[in-house]
């Protein structure tokens, strides 16, 4: 009898946190997320991920990537309205977390 094992990529840090590994690994999703590279920012999700966005669910990283492509894409034809917490930047926005 074999058993199948799933290959999940482990990106530095990981748990257990200490408040420094934590912190860096907010950093490094809020700066795949403010990169706006739908690939990159699906390779931070599993394979088999399920999101709801309002009325529209998407289903693994294809989707994801297809989806983060036409929301960027609509964002950077309407004028931003801004919003709690969302810095404006010239061209783009950048999303900033904050940690308690």
């Amino acid at each position: 009898m074999s058993v199948a094992t799933s290959h999940v990529e482990a990106r530095p840090p990981v748990p257990p946190f200490t408040h420094e590994t934590a912190e860096l690994k907010v950093r490094l999703a809020e700066d795949g997320w403010n990169s706006r590279d739908p690939e990159k920012v699906a390779l931070a999700y599993t394979p088999d991920s399920r999101w709801r966005n309002r009325a529209e669910f998407v289903s693994g990283r294809p989707e994801i990537i297809a989806f983060l492509t036409r929301k960027w894409a609509r964002a950077r034809l309407s004028p931003h309205q801004g919003g709690v917490g969302v810095r404006r930047e010239s061209h783009r926005s950048a999303l900033r977390l904050r940690m308690a």
